[in-house]
């Protein structure tokens, strides 16, 4: 265990070196070509916590503009910041609002891609929209970043809506100042996790009684309650709720009691230095591996520090996650291809690579609309988010691509993805896909 932690932050460190000397010329143009200078702001963690993921999604914006260029004349330049906080740890919002607020001083930067992180998200959409300016995230999930409800009623076991301020969250109306939606977002929303994770879990592991754990935290209990309703409503029972400290995760006489009222599966709402751990515990008490699944959303998936707090009980853990998982369509494999023979590590790609390739697309189709309205002149920040608002029927490498009025992508697929074992090295496998694009679960 020592040794595959050794790995792990020897890997942290070589990209957070790696990222400092690219990030030493702040513009990266795709070859410098020539014409008028365009210029898309890229905001992301690209140092901390979240880099594992954040950097294969810089990825996928860098290799769209190099293999585009230029558009309508003009060349495409990156002005890429890092929001990561100094010293480690998550994501920094007040640097992403320091971010913002350079690009917004830039007359040339016209919409931005980013950010990574819903915090940081809440306090970069009210500068961004009070100055037109377009946002396009390949990454955050949480609710009220684009309405005002937190939960809607039949995703509730209480049966009533959730609104974001009872939930402690700013609802999305106050976080848009001019009343004009700039924020987009490519991922799906967290409360459909939970109601994937049901879904699968009746359909694909034949899960009809469990019981769910919870880290007391807002996300984890949401995708828990989710996950409860959506279960009852499938015709399932949900045994028993119990909330964990982060200091305390010794959940063994709940999964006793669990275990002796019939429980087939466990589902837990949470991060991965929480719940793994409970997932270890219920070898002693529960059939081991996929005879008795666990399930939760993306705070544990894809996590290495999962896999070796869970331990030899790794296999059977199941995760969500609000995105549509590229390298499992065939009709991305050619692109994907492409990629990997220009960024060669197995570390340069991940889950949200071909997701931010997309919103670069994105955001090319609705800049091309907008520099030909406007008779090839650069294009005003508002222009460009009113191109955005009307994207439809796009085709993608993550599949067909558009917006719904409150900035939400219409290609609402939650992946599901299970732990690979014991080696925290060894990437999760995909297991298949709950798609709420034609209808949703409430």
């Amino acid at each position: 265990m020592g040794k595959a932690t050794s790995v792990i932050l020897s890997a942290v460190r070589f990209w957070a070196s790696l990222v400092a000397i690219l990030l030493g010329a702040c513009t990266i143009g795709g070859g410098q070509p020539a014409g008028r200078p365009l210029r898309i702001a890229v905001d992301l963690p690209l140092t901390g916590t979240e880099t594992r993921a954040a950097l294969p999604a810089w990825n996928g914006i860098r290799f769209f503009v190099q293999t585009h260029p230029t558009l309508d004349g003009y060349a495409i330049e990156l002005v890429t910041a890092d929001d990561g906080a100094a010293g480690g740890g998550s994501a920094s919002p007040d640097r992403g609002a320091a971010n913002v607020r350079s690009f917004l001083a830039d007359a040339n930067v016209v919409a931005m891609i980013g950010p990574f992180d819903g915090a940081v998200a809440r306090k970069e959409i009210p500068l961004a929209n009070v100055a037109g300016l377009a946002m396009v995230s390949p990454a955050t999930s949480n609710p009220c970043l684009t309405r005002d409800v937190y939960m809607p009623t039949l995703l509730n076991p209480a049966r009533t809506p959730i609104s974001c301020k009872v939930a402690g969250l700013p609802p999305a109306s106050d976080l848009r100042p001019s009343h004009v939606n700039n924020f987009f977002r490519l991922t799906t929303t967290d409360e459909l996790q939970g109601a994937a994770a049901a879904d699968f879990a009746v359909e694909k592991l034949h899960v009809l009684r469990a019981a769910v754990i919870t880290d007391h935290e807002l996300y984890g209990q949401g995708l828990a309650g989710a996950f409860n309703a959506r279960l009852v409503r499938r015709g399932g029972t949900v045994l028993g709720h119990l909330d964990v400290e982060a200091d305390n995760t010794d959940a063994t006489q709940f999964l006793k009691r669990m275990n002796e009222t019939g429980a087939q599966a466990i589902y837990f709402g949470g991060v991965s230095s929480v719940g793994c751990a409970i997932r270890a515990q219920m070898v002693s008490v529960f059939a081991p591996g996929e005879a008795t699944p666990f399930l939760g959303g993306d705070g544990i998936a894809h996590d290495p520090n999962c896999i070796l707090a869970a331990g030899a009980n790794s296999t059977g853990v199941y995760a969500t996650a609000p995105i549509v998982d590229a390298a499992s369509l065939p009709a991305a494999a050619t692109v994907i291809g492409e990629f990997k023979a220009k960024f060669g590590r197995p570390t340069d790609f991940g889950p949200y690579t071909m997701l931010a390739y997309d919103a670069t697309a994105t955001l090319y189709a609705a800049l091309n609309r907008a520099i030909l309205a406007g008779g090839g002149r650069l294009p005003s920040r508002e222009a460009v988010t009113a191109e955005l608002a009307r994207t439809i029927g796009l085709e993608g490498v993550t599949g067909v691509l558009g917006f719904d009025a409150a900035g939400d992508t219409t290609n609402r697929v939650v992946s599901v993805f299970e732990a690979p074992g014991a080696d925290p090295r060894v990437p999760w496998k995909f297991s298949g896909a709950v798609d709420y694009s034609l209808r949703l679960p409430y």
